[in-house]
């Protein structure tokens, strides 16, 4: 099991290693989708049973990984 932060775990036992909320089940990329969905942090919390801090974990989570991509132009 691998530990990106206080509260986003990545582990093969769990939504076939794909990043979750630590505690649950809750894949970030449902979190992300449901806020890009238009839904507001404090429904999404509700929603999937998880604290405010979850889900801007969640938002952290993506920020760095997009943080770190490199884009390649091509003529």
């Amino acid at each position: 099991m691998e530990m990106t932060e206080e509260r986003i775990i990545i582990d093969p036992e769990i939504a076939h290693g794909k990043p979750v909320i630590k505690g649950t089940r809750v894949p970030v990329e449902i979190v992300l989708g449901s806020l890009a969905g238009g839904m507001d942090i404090r429904d999404v919390a509700e929603e999937y049973g998880l604290g405010r801090e979850d889900v801007l974990a969640a938002i952290g989570y993506a920020a760095r990984i997009v943080a770190k991509e490199e884009i390649c132009a091509y003529a």
